[in-house]
């Protein structure tokens, strides 16, 4: 999916360093959180050039380990599409900048990792594995079925990895993807191994897939996985599948994923569907976690 502040990526890095030495003017005041959330909003409109047509926004400002500046997150909504950005802004409303604030002393990736739930999630590979990729995906995303052509070549190069899969349908925009998220919790729940058959036929089958025609085509692929159509039948009716998928949906929400498909690699975050990187994060993460070798 489209991501609307692309270029905010590239953007006032420069400011970490400046903020960190001197978030605030000498002497100057604090401004109260409604006023910085509106300069935060008239900011980011005038440096990426977003009209009216844009609707922004501004969560309320909350503190950082950095002593005067002041974390928010900007959410852009045009077109159908959402796009979630943090920014920082220092107490007195001068500095403004994008970026990341890391804590040296700890793991950057352990608080994104504990945040996201491994139990019940479709996957391939040892449960017991160093490296774990995890995809936030929507059945009906063209970008979502690019990647599941390049996880089909990757995943064979690295059996030592486990590959799960966690469903985020972007209905607002995708009509179909909600039903098709269901039915492959409705395959897992009732054959682990048949979610994947479900997964791939969807993914093969995209574009001949509509709102008017998914439902008899999930429990059309249901028979040919080989499950019991009228048990899977039931279970797409049902309320509990449904819940299943709005649990994931609320735990990328939390993530602060706005944009699919979105994959961690031991919790390092990339979005889209890029081979190179996916592997140079499997690589990188398989060198860092191997066993120290033994000693003589």
């Amino acid at each position: 999916m489209r991501r609307i502040l692309m270029a905010m990526a590239v953007i006032l890095l420069f400011g970490v360093s400046v903020a960190a030495q001197a978030p605030a003017s000498a002497g100057a005041a604090e401004l109260p959180p409604a006023l910085l959330q509106k300069k935060v909003e008239a900011q980011v409109r005038k440096l990426f050039a977003l009209g009216p047509s844009f609707t922004i926004k501004v969560s309320a400002p909350a503190e950082t380990p950095l002593p005067g500046l002041l974390a928010v997150s900007v959410e852009v909504t045009s077109e159908g599409g959402t796009d979630m950005v943090p920014f920082y802004i220092s107490k007195d409303g001068r500095y403004f900048l994008r970026g990341e604030v890391f804590d040296t002393t700890k793991d950057p990736f352990a608080e994104t990792k504990a945040q996201i739930a491994l139990a019940g999630a479709p996957s391939k590979g040892p449960a017991s594995a160093r490296v774990t990729v995890v995809e936030y995906a929507d059945f009906q995303c063209p970008t979502c079925r690019s990647l599941y052509g390049i996880m089909k070549a990757v995943q064979p190069q690295f059996p030592q990895v486990r590959f799960v899969f966690k469903d985020f349908p972007l209905d607002q925009i995708h009509p179909w993807a909600m039903t098709a998220s269901i039915a492959g919790r409705c395959a897992y729940q009732q054959k682990p191994a048949a979610f994947w058959a479900i997964h791939d036929r969807i993914y093969d089958n995209q574009e001949i897939i509509s709102p008017s025609t998914v439902w008899q085509t999930m429990l059309d692929y249901a028979g040919q996985a080989g499950l019991d159509v009228d048990a899977f039948r039931g279970c797409m009716a049902a309320p509990e599948a449904k819940a299943a998928i709005q649990k994931s949906v609320d735990e990328a929400i939390k993530l602060k994923i706005a944009n699919t498909p979105t994959v961690f690699v031991n919790g390092r975050r990339f979005i889209g569907a890029d081979q190179q990187t996916l592997e140079q994060y499997i690589r990188f993460e398989l060198a860092a976690t191997a066993p120290a070798p033994a000693k003589p």
